[in-house]
């Protein structure tokens, strides 16, 4: 946890950064990649586990899967951050890149793979076990450090950190707000809550943020649909120029689907803060082109 005076100010109430950039392999996703494999069977075990990833949780599973035993396959969309790729490849896993550029369509690929395989199917989002681990213990830790938050920002893609983190502060801290943040050309917690259902596809998208595309899962959706307070939605460029923020404020280069949280505040789109708030950064892995990208999209901005 660390204080920001930036946001502090931009929010009008005292705000705080949840680094989980610094987790081991980079991300949030060890947690629940750890304790999801941690509850597998002695056959589940022996036949190893497929999973399909942006990124993050493929990387996280490579990690687990190789201090407990456990041969892992992981499947990636077309569009996977090369950083991420070259990750998951160096910790010993099977990588699988598909011919689909998002998400969604990758996931369908994997499962079918899982079937024909035998091997069993590790979401990255729609499994209670995994959402414990992602967002649970990341609320549990953050209560513990700062129980004077009420107000909790976060990223959310297919909805396992969102559901887990909102689940655990709705039980132990009364008054809190949760305010989930979202590319605006895939919503899908938003387009879902207006549904009244859970959408699980939505059309690939071009984007950094790989994290927060596609749709969201049946489990996180029934979970959030009661319990997050707003949806704040921000565009490829404001997620371009919260990374550059956070360089220049901070020091910490952090992944765009990271970025989703710092866009929302900079933009105005989280809407009104009125307590205390903490700020998840649930990453840092990103390839050097795309942080060539966004650092160059700033140098042409300006010239222009």
């Amino acid at each position: 946890m660390e204080p920001s005076p930036g946001l502090s100010k931009i929010l009008g109430v005292p705000v705080w950064l949840k680094l989980e950039s610094l987790q081991l392999t980079g991300s949030f996703k060890i947690r629940g990649a750890w304790f999801r494999l941690s509850r597998l069977s002695a056959s589940e075990r022996d036949s190893g586990i497929l999973t399909c990833s942006a990124g993050n949780h493929g990387k996280a599973v490579a990690y687990a899967a190789k201090a407990l035993g456990i041969r892992p396959v992981i499947c990636v969309p077309a569009s996977v951050d090369r950083a991420k790729y070259d990750g998951m490849v160096a910790l010993g896993a099977e990588v699988r890149v598909s011919q689909y550029p998002g998400y969604d369509d990758t996931e369908i690929w994997a499962r079918e793979q899982a079937k024909d395989e035998g091997k069993p199917f590790i979401s990255p989002f729609d499994d209670v076990a995994v959402m414990a681990g992602n967002g649970g213990t990341l609320a549990a830790e953050v209560l513990d450090d700062l129980p004077e938050a009420r107000t909790f920002i976060v990223p959310v893609g297919g909805g396992g950190l969102a559901a887990g983190f909102a689940f655990y502060v709705e039980e132990r801290q009364a008054g809190s707000v949760v305010i989930g943040c979202q590319h605006e050309l895939s919503p899908g917690l938003k387009v879902s809550l207006e549904a009244g259902h859970a959408i699980t596809r939505l059309p690939p998208i071009e984007t950094v943020a790989g994290g927060v595309e596609g749709g969201i899962g049946p489990l996180p959706f029934e979970i959030l649909r009661s319990r997050i307070h707003h949806v704040a939605l921000v565009s490829e460029q404001e997620i371009y120029a919260a990374v550059r923020w956070m360089l220049e404020q901070y020091q910490y280069l952090i992944e765009p689907s990271a970025a989703v949280t710092i866009a929302a505040c900079l933009s105005g789109n989280v809407g009104a803060v009125r307590s205390p708030a903490v700020v998840v950064i649930s990453g840092r892995n990103v390839g050097i082109d795309v942080v060539r990208r966004i650092l160059c999209d700033r140098v042409v901005r300006n010239s222009n």
